[in-house]
């Protein structure tokens, strides 16, 4: 082995020799010893422009798939793909109430694939709050078994029955609020008719003892009465007293 390698390179030696001068050998051997250390070309930064990064792997688009096909789709491949779950919240977002509770029923919720599918349903199927919630407990009990990839979609239609929620909360709130203020007025509405029946008995009474103070000043100062003349009976009485004997 070590022969061979002592022959050969003899034999580029001696091929280099006759190529070159030997002056222009002295000189160039040098370079081409250090060139041989390079293990590969260096690259110029300027000149080389710099490749876009794509991802290996490519995922399939469900954007033209139909409606009515897309939850008839099922398999690792599929359900894995965040695509298709955004796909399925765009259908099920144009599904009539009646037909989404309809495809929902035929669903179980016995494993995440089947449990999203009918959340997603009926997300817009006009379900309580009640049913709402139910449906997101009920998935959050497979979030450990989500694939990575399909968590970030999870966690934003999550957010929505979250906040659908709050809104539904909101409104209970108001409502309540709302009857409690009607109750109130009403109350306020009874004890100012109360007291304006009140005011009004009052108000006659009043009237009325001031027409009878009225009518008794005026018989008071009539001409003739017995009241206007105290000292027409003195009269009589003397004159009774000097009739007798």
């Amino acid at each position: 082995m070590n022969l061979c390698l002592v022959s050969m390179s003899h034999v580029f030696f001696r091929a280099v020799r006759a190529v070159f001068s030997s002056k222009t050998l002295s000189l160039s051997l040098p370079c081409l010893f250090l060139a041989g250390c390079v293990s590969h070309a260096p690259q110029s930064a300027i000149s080389d422009k710099q490749e876009d990064k794509w991802p290996d792997n490519q995922l399939a688009d469900f954007l033209s798939t139909r409606c009515d096909d897309i939850w008839n789709l099922s398999g690792h491949d599929v359900e894995s793909n965040p695509l298709f779950w955004l796909r399925g919240i765009d259908c099920a977002q144009r599904l009539a109430p009646v037909d989404a509770r309809s495809k929902a029923a035929m669903l179980d919720d016995d494993t995440w694939q089947d449990a999203f599918k009918r959340g997603i349903l009926l997300a817009d199927a006009k379900i309580t709050p009640v049913e709402r919630r139910v449906n997101v407990t009920r998935l959050d009990t497979f979030v450990v078994n989500l694939p990575v990839q399909v968590r970030p979609v999870y966690q934003l239609w999550r957010d929505g029955q979250t906040l659908q929620l709050q809104l539904s909360e909101e409104r209970s709130r108001y409502s309540k609020l709302q009857q409690s203020t009607d109750s109130e007025l009403d109350t306020l509405r009874q004890q100012q008719q109360h007291l304006r029946t009140q005011l009004d008995t009052t108000t006659r009474k009043l009237e009325n003892l001031t027409d009878i103070e009225r009518q008794l000043s005026s018989r008071k100062y009539q001409p003739g009465s017995s009241s206007a003349s105290p000292d027409s009976d003195t009269p009589k009485q003397e004159d009774v007293k000097h009739d007798e004997p």
